[in-house]
């Protein structure tokens, strides 16, 4: 039997909520650099890891006391829909039209059905946290926004 335990090879969220020494950037200047990844077209969490490797900016909270989403939507450069339920509803739609090509892909079927299940959970979330409106519904032939 395989073991269940898994290595320790995943990258760690810095222990301490203060900014390292080392980084020597001042809180204009992480939201000026926020701000400009976010025009060039990056999402929030692409933001994030292009400060944190190219920038050395281990979190964007400590130095600035805002979320990289809080910056956006303070500049309204944040998109309407949270971006995790927007990334399930292409993953949807990518499948919904492979499934159209080929009917008897009963893998692909069950994926596209824990995909939906979890578009439904995230929304029933955003919707309860007044993130998204209470009308917005997902319909899963066509799969797109209503």
């Amino acid at each position: 039997m395989p073991k269940k335990e898994h290595g320790k090879s995943h990258s760690m969220r810095p222990m301490s909520k203060r900014p390292p020494s080392w980084c020597k950037y001042q809180p204009e200047e992480v939201e000026a650099l926020v701000i400009k990844l976010a025009k060039e077209g990056h999402p929030a969490s692409i933001i994030g890891t292009i400060l944190r490797d190219q920038y050395a900016i281990p979190l964007v909270k400590p130095f600035t006391g805002k979320k990289i989403t809080q910056i956006l939507k303070e500049v309204e450069l944040a998109p309407s829909m949270p971006e995790d339920l927007g990334n399930l509803l292409k993953k949807a739609a990518r499948l919904t039209a492979h499934l159209e090509k080929n009917r008897k892909d009963l893998h692909n079927k069950r994926d596209l059905q824990m995909i939906e299940a979890k578009i439904y959970k995230l929304s029933k979330y955003y919707k309860r946290k007044g993130v998204l409106s209470l009308k917005w519904k997902y319909r899963a032939k066509t799969a797109t926004i209503v």
